[in-house]
């Protein structure tokens, strides 16, 4: 039995992509575990004879203590128990100061750490050939936790509320590929300055085939490595390439500071005055606050599971500097809306944006929603996208509807309150009190 694979995916409420396809490569032999990996992962090594368990790493803090357990019940068993970097270009443990202290600061931790660390590995193929367990033998009582159909975990809402974002995704490897291809292809050749227009194709949208394990960093890194020197030119890769050292740094920071999701990093900020307002998070929520490219933003949120990283830090902006509301609210929301939702991720931008993270942006820095629609929205494409109601508004009052004449509002069936809301916050007003509060926490330092 040592000589045969036993293929296991053990399911703790989470979101199986495109097992279907997979059963049907691995010729039906997926075992599904549902329950508690420390009890069930142990008691499946005996009934098929492994003599060996191995798996891909996760870094969130509770699953690592939750392998380390697991190793080392079945390592007290004779079991050997082997774990694989198969998420990351580097190692969080690997990418640390000289004096041995992790990296705080992105720029250090790319250029200094990341980009003189050895190369990261070549992506591995795919096997020739498995010797596979018949795990039918196995997995007969469905009451001890085994399940062999994917309906039987019950995944899915009963309400098909999901059915709507399936027209925005490929889901599955070869949707990875495709959209890897075809990023390559165009969209990596105007990337530094295209990847902040939210209505061209220049961003990559893999960062939920690398959340969900469809493709790997390693593929994604050589394959644009592959674009250094080509026609689409050094800058362009270079600067993609940097992105996922952000995915890096993340990572490595939910290592390095487990408590990333909750706490603070920078301790002052335990003492901001956070407003407590759950109507103006609700319109933030829903798209309702009155300003066109932040309702546009959360709309196509709801919509598609989807959010452009720009708008990404202009909505938390929003949130946390114009309406005070504390990014925990925005880092829930997120993780309830986003499909490439990630604990590393979610939980550093928004501190970042909130200011209180490593390497965060400066208090003072508020964006302004209007400026930055003018800016990367000029034609008003995307607002008119997803805020119908504004598409017959002239260009020059689209961005800011509540500077419209009442002649102009009417001529394009507008009425302000009514068939789209009026401002919920002023956008000057708001900033200054934002400044002020986090002034008073910088002066009670």
């Amino acid at each position: 039995m040592q000589d045969a694979i036993a293929w296991v995916v053990p399911v703790v409420g989470g979101y199986i992509s495109h097992s279907p396809r997979l059963i049907k490569t691995l010729d039906g032999n997926l075992c599904i575990l549902k329950g508690n990996p420390i009890e069930l992962l142990p008691i499946f090594a005996a009934k098929v004879g492994a003599t060996g368990v191995y798996w891909n790493r996760c870094y969130e803090p509770w699953r690592i203590i939750r392998d380390k357990l697991v190793k080392s019940i079945l390592n007290d068993r004779g079991i050997e128990v082997l774990s694989f970097n198969g998420s990351l270009l580097w190692e969080p443990w690997e990418i640390l100061k000289n004096d041995g202290s992790p990296y705080r600061v992105f720029t250090p931790f790319y250029r200094k750490g990341c980009l003189n660390a050895k190369n990261p590995r070549l992506p591995v193929p795919k096997p020739v050939k498995l010797s596979l367990v018949d795990v039918k033998n196995y997995t007969k009582d469905y009451k001890s936790g085994v399940a062999t159909k994917i309906s039987d975990l019950k995944l899915v809402p009963e309400v098909g509320w999901s059915e709507k974002l399936d027209p925005y995704w490929n889901i599955g490897e070869d949707g990875a590929y495709t959209r890897l291809s075809d990023f390559v292809g165009s969209g990596i050749i105007d990337y530094k300055e295209g990847r902040n227009f939210p209505a061209r194709k220049s961003v990559s949208r893999l960062s939920t085939h690398l959340h969900w394990g469809e493709i790997s960093p390693n593929t994604v890194w050589y394959a644009i490595r592959k674009q250094v020197g080509s026609e689409n030119g050094c800058i362009n890769s270079d600067h993609f390439l940097s992105e996922l050292g952000w995915r890096e740094f993340s990572y490595s920071l939910l290592y390095h500071f487990p408590s990333l999701p909750r706490v603070n990093l920078q301790p002052k900020f335990n003492d901001f005055p956070w407003q407590d307002n759950p109507g103006l998070l609700i319109c933030w929520q829903k798209g309702m606050t009155g300003d066109p490219i932040i309702d546009a933003r959360m709309r196509e949120l709801w919509a598609t599971g989807y959010m452009h990283n720009r708008l990404r830090m202009i909505v938390g902006s929003f949130l946390v500097k114009n309406l005070l509301i504390h990014w925990h609210y925005g880092e829930m929301w997120f993780w309830d809306t986003l499909v490439d939702a990630d604990l590393a991720n979610n939980s550093s931008g928004w501190q970042w944006v909130a200011g209180c993270g490593a390497d965060a942006a400066p208090y003072f820095r508020v964006f302004n929603p209007v400026t930055q629609s003018k800016r990367f929205d000029g034609e008003g494409l995307y607002i008119r996208t997803y805020v119908p109601e504004l598409c017959r508004l002239p260009d020059k009052y689209l961005f800011a509807p509540w500077e419209a004449p009442s002649s102009v509002l009417t001529k394009a069936g507008i009425a302000l309150g009514e068939h789209y809301p009026k401002p919920i916050c002023d956008l000057k007003v708001s900033r200054q009190a934002a400044l002020d509060s986090f002034a008073c926490i910088k002066q009670s330092q």
